[in-house]
């Protein structure tokens, strides 16, 4: 395997931190070494918000990337700003349901994904996030699906115990 860089960027409120978290606790289930770097602005919901997770067979030296394998944007900014992070031949993946123009770059795979429409569709805008981890992982298979979907019960407990159907369903694409 060797090591993954991954970095995800959106809006505040967005879900792009739980995304990070759940990616790198997957990892970790399969004894693999991962870390999380989280950022975000003050304004915290609405604001600029963005994670790097690595993950390895081997022990992490730095979280800190300066290139990634694959960036993830959930937002019209955060894809202008972060294109630049994919590596040549890596991966850009992107939510088309504010844009669909893939990115200027001809050296590196491009997909987009209207995940807030698909949420919509499905009745529950706030699992735009968990589409789109899905899609992670159907591009880029960093950890087993299996591994996201035990993340996913043990994250979503108490009240929120009851939206973990429906946030497999999203994150297993049953939608089309």
């Amino acid at each position: 395997m060797g090591v993954s860089k991954i970095f995800i960027a959106g809006s505040g409120g967005q879900g792009i931190l739980l995304m990070g978290q759940m990616l790198a606790y997957a990892a970790m289930l399969e004894d693999k070494a991962a870390t999380f770097m989280p950022s975000y602005g003050p304004e915290m919901r609405g604001g600029l918000a963005n994670c790097t997770v690595v993950i390895s067979d081997k022990p992490i030296s730095c979280p800190v990337i300066y290139e990634a394998d694959l960036v993830v944007a959930m937002n019209m900014p955060s894809k202008e700003k972060f294109t630049s992070l994919v590596k040549k031949d890596g991966i850009l993946l992107f939510n088309s349901s504010f844009e669909e123009t893939g990115a200027r770059r001809d050296d590196i795979k491009t997909v987009a994904l209207p995940v807030n429409d698909i949420a919509l569709e499905m009745g529950n805008a706030k699992i735009a996030n968990m589409i789109m981890l899905g899609e992670i992982i159907r591009n880029y298979p960093v950890v087993e699906a299996e591994s996201i979907e035990k993340v996913i019960d043990k994250v979503f407990t108490g009240k929120k115990a009851a939206l973990v159907p429906l946030n497999k369903k999203a994150f297993r694409g049953e939608f089309k």
